[in-house]
């Protein structure tokens, strides 16, 4: 109220501070916030507006001012800046004529030809692309006179296009009437999808608009791609257009963020002056978003100048014709080498539908595509390992002097020795065999010595997020005793088709743990790969006590697979345990034989050594 009471006694009183020299009447003042109180489309911002109009009428002061349109122009600011919107506007016009809407007039069918070929653009471009450029959006009744017309001239032409640029950049009048037309031509008969309300203030009536069961000619179909061009001036009905498309998820906004005009603008005469208030008397509100494009406009989802939209959107159009391509291609290469072969089958088949769909529809970029792609196989396996990924080179390996070695092995693995020699192991990756090997000695001598001689030790690899597992049967094996070779695991690669077994190793750098001295091993939900492939045997032969979370529950490493000709990689897991019973910790994780928090779980581990070899020296 407080605004609206500010809106009216500011027309007031503008006139006193500012002019000395006319004077107006204050009812033409009442007149104009009564015309806005009655008429503007958004009452919810005029509380309190008739009790200031009644306070403002029993004011019989005199307005002293020098120029009519000076006020006006004073007034509109005033308005728009108390409503917060600039359509709401006050002009002073002695000469205003009411405008007619155009009809279109009765002409034989050479001349209206003409006229429709005038008032559109129609191209197709390279690539069977449609181009289509509208001005005015013609409403139900101009299309009841032409529609014959348009089918034949325009329409016949886009249908077979493979998909098309609505250019509605210039496109600044239309028809309310014209909204569900064109929407209904880009979806599907059934059902009737509520589209737009729109709410007349005059009248106090709110009419949904629907997508139409019955159109003249084919629908050009809910699948094909669909780019709208926008610029500053796309105004009014065409910003509807292009909002009900954009949250239907049937079509890409490429340009430049709208005017933010309004769906119906009347204006209104002040009383008997010369004064007229323009008002947007009607608003839309979107059955999806709950909101409304007026005033604010509708932002592009690939913003760019408007001159650049035409390009950008070919861009676009070009990229997404690859796609069935590549999501075919993808589907391929999952079915066949996913780890899990009834897993990788069903995601194929899945990741073909959602391109059925026409979900890959929307992407606007490599960027936005791989996203995609990557979203729905992770969604699809609930395996964080299958991705789009990069192909990038792997660095030539670096030529490090012993010293470099010492200092890159002590800030990768960090050791300690609790009270009752209980030793503390923590590294956060695992290391290629190969790239481990020439530096085992001094591995050895820095950091497995320092725990070699402990009564007991912790392995902590609740940081541990994976890598190579082609070390993974030679750490195993520093703690089983060299006079028998034990199988580890046996793993299964899709692609290649083979068994590896894992076993430990007969000779080792060093000395080992051995059999007999307590293992614990420390685990969060961040523990994956490679580090679970280690979990999981100490636990499955009884080597260890696990304490702490649930692990990842991730992949063995992935291998990179190119899909076809393209420039789009995939990270495609393709190695598991071979455990007939299924999965044997990729996916769903390893579970600690004692759950608790990772950042509680080394106390607990220190309590267990503690408690366990205090008992052990009072029986010794």
């Amino acid at each position: 109220m407080a605004k609206t009471l500010v809106l009216v006694a500011s027309l007031l009183i503008l006139g006193n501070v500012f002019f000395s020299h006319a004077s107006f009447s204050p009812s033409v003042i009442v007149d104009i916030a009564t015309i806005i109180l009655n008429n503007y489309c958004s009452p919810e911002k005029l509380v309190g507006m008739k009790e200031a109009i009644e306070a403002a009428s029993r004011n019989t002061g005199i307005l002293n001012m020098p120029d009519a349109e000076t006020l006006a122009n004073v007034l509109s600011s005033g308005v728009q800046h108390t409503v917060s919107d600039p359509r709401l506007k006050v002009s002073y016009e002695p000469n205003y004529a009411p405008a007619v809407p155009p009809k279109l007039p009765p002409l034989p069918p050479e001349q209206l030809i003409a006229v429709i070929q005038n008032s559109m653009k129609l191209d197709i471009l390279e690539g069977n692309i449609g181009y289509l450029r509208i001005d005015h959006i013609l409403g139900e009744e101009a299309v009841e006179k032409v529609g014959p017309l348009l089918l034949d001239l325009v329409w016949s032409k886009i249908l077979p296009t493979s998909a098309l640029i609505f250019d509605l950049r210039y496109t600044g009048s239309g028809e309310v009437t014209g909204i569900p037309y064109i929407v209904s031509y880009f979806t599907e008969a059934e059902p009737l999808i509520h589209i737009d309300s729109i709410y007349d203030r005059p009248s106090n009536t709110t009419t949904p608009l629907f997508t139409m069961p019955d159109l003249l000619g084919q629908r050009y179909g809910a699948t094909k791609s669909i780019i709208v061009l926008t610029s500053k001036n796309t105004k009014g009905i065409a910003e509807d257009v292009a909002y009900c498309l954009q949250n239907l998820k049937r079509a890409t906004i490429v340009g430049e963020k709208t005017a933010g005009g309004s769906v119906k603008i009347d204006k209104f005469k002040a009383g008997d002056s010369d004064f007229y208030v323009t008002v947007p008397t009607a608003k839309s509100i979107n059955p999806i978003t709950g909101s409304t494009w007026e005033v604010t406009g509708v932002t592009p989802d690939v913003e760019v100048n408007a001159e650049d939209a035409l390009a950008t959107a070919i861009k676009i159009i070009n990229l997404r014709a690859q796609v069935p391509a590549i999501i075919e291609g993808s589907a391929t290469l999952i079915a066949d080498n996913y780890a899990f072969e009834n897993i990788g089958s069903d995601v194929a088949a899945k990741l073909k539908e959602q391109l059925e769909s026409g979900t890959y529809n929307m992407v606007v970029s490599k960027q936005s595509l791989e996203s995609k792609l990557s979203a729905d196989l992770q969604t699809l396996s609930g395996d964080k390992s299958l991705k789009t990924t990069s192909n990038t080179p792997a660095l030539p390996p670096m030529d490090y002097t012993p010293e470099m070695y010492i200092e890159l092995i002590k800030v990768s693995f960090h050791t300690d020795v609790f009270e009752n020699n209980i030793g503390y192991l923590r590294f956060d990756m695992f290391g290629d065999f190969e790239e481990v090997k020439p530096i085992a000695q001094v591995i050895v001598e820095h950091v497995w010595n320092k725990v070699l001689n402990t009564n007991a030790l912790i392995v902590d690899l609740r940081n541990n997020l994976g890598g190579p597992t082609t070390a993974i049967a030679g750490f195993c094996s520093y703690f089983f005793d060299a006079d028998k070779q034990i199988v580890l695991d046996k793993l299964y690669d899709r692609s290649s088709g083979t068994i590896t077994e894992l076993q430990t190793l007969q000779e080792l750098t060093g000395v080992r743990y051995g059999s007999k001295k307590s293992v614990i091993i420390l685990t969060s939900g961040a523990t994956a790969g490679a580090a679970e492939e280690f979990v999981y045997i100490m636990k499955k032969l009884g080597r260890a006590m696990i304490i702490g979370e649930t692990t990842a529950g991730a992949s063995h490493p992935p291998k990179t697979f190119q899909v076809g000709e393209t420039d789009i990689f995939l990270s495609i897991p393709t190695v598991h345990s071979d455990n007939s019973a299924g999965p044997a910790w990729e996916g769903a994780g390893i579970a600690p034989h004692i759950p608790v928090p990772a950042d509680a779980a080394l106390d607990t581990a220190k309590g267990i050594f503690n408690k366990h070899l205090a008992v052990k020296e009072t029986k010794s």
